[in-house]
């Protein structure tokens, strides 16, 4: 590889991470890379000489993901619609192609500052309820709010490389923020010192597998907040309060024979805790995959489980089937 093509090579990963961010699919977000990469080595001749590598690559890798919204029908209409009437709010069921992201694709966590404030920004936007409201941005708005609020652009630099004026980019970044204020809760308080957040999620992971493995509606009452949220994108529908999760379980036969037997790993993923579900028959002796269940904890509650299908397992490095019961290892 050459010189230029390493030094491309070295922005990858930070790359994925800003595409994933505007397209909320990590299969779209990997393309958007490799075409970022194919655009980056045919206009190499436009990057001037001593001028910096980075933002000349995130500005490519931003006109790929606008051009990749605007190609695909069911972005294109949610962008249409955002655009035509500021009023229009959306719902999380609009946004089917979500999709999750391991922990191991994420860049190393180098916030601009190390204070909690920063380490908060930089958790808060790649969990899938931040990441779910930016796509029900325009997609100018939602390259503003990233450029701006994410990466540290001027709003300048926002404009210059959205081609628009520098009004345009900061109305851009004002409406979004709006948005962002309507749809998300309240930013999470810093925890007090001392705390161990990290121990206590990871506790609280131990539970939800526990509950989940023995079909313990009892024991779920204890984990999840009453408003809590349950959704399955692609699937329509979202079961919002403890009670209509249940209803909803229940009328899956989640907890009967007729449901069988699950196993989870733990896993994670937007940097939230998680796990992978496996399921078996009773006399079956294969674990089958089934899905991926992403948990937003607030103040030691589960305030939210997105469920995904069993296609993203390999991203996750996770089998299909599993022949036998593997081993117990720690909840990291």
């Amino acid at each position: 590889m050459d010189e230029f093509g390493s030094n491309v090579e070295r922005h990858r990963r930070e790359l994925l991470v800003h595409c994933y961010r505007m397209l909320g699919s990590l299969p779209d977000a990997e393309d958007a890379v490799q075409e970022t990469s194919l655009r980056a080595w045919r206009y190499r001749d436009s990057l001037k000489e001593g001028a910096p590598l980075r933002p000349w690559l995130y500005r490519i890798a931003t006109n790929a993901c606008l051009d990749a919204i605007a190609r695909d029908e069911r972005r294109a209409a949610l962008a249409a619609k955002a655009a035509a009437d500021e009023s229009w709010a959306g719902t999380p069921e609009d946004v089917v192609w979500l999709g999750p992201i391991p922990d191991s694709a994420l860049e190393p966590i180098t916030p601009p500052a190390s204070t909690p404030e920063a380490m908060t920004l930089r958790r808060e936007t790649i969990e899938l309820a931040f990441l779910t409201a930016i796509q029900l941005l325009t997609p100018q708005q939602r390259a503003a709010l990233i450029l701006c609020d994410v990466l540290d652009w001027s709003a300048k630099d926002a404009a210059d490389l959205l081609e628009i004026s520098a009004a345009a980019a900061n109305s851009a970044l004002q409406r979004a923020r709006a948005r962002l204020r309507e749809r998300l809760p309240s930013p999470k308080p810093t925890p007090p010192a001392g705390t161990n957040a990290n121990a206590a999620e990871r506790e609280l992971l131990k539970k939800y597998i526990e509950a989940s493995e023995a079909a313990d509606y009892r024991a779920f009452e204890s984990l999840l907040r009453a408003d809590a949220i349950f959704r399955m994108p692609p699937l329509p529908g979202i079961s919002i309060g403890r009670e209509a999760i249940f209803k909803e379980w229940a009328e899956e036969g989640f907890g009967t024979e007729r449901f069988g037997q699950l196993l989870c790993l733990p896993i994670h993923a937007n940097l939230q805790p998680g796990v992978a579900a496996y399921w078996r028959r009773s006399g079956d002796t294969t674990w089958n995959a089934l899905a991926l269940n992403v948990l937003q904890v607030e103040d030691g509650w589960v305030t939210e489980i997105v469920v995904f299908m069993r296609d993203n397992f390999p991203s996750f490095g996770l089998p299909m089937f599993m022949d036998a019961t593997p081993e117990r290892k720690a909840i990291d």
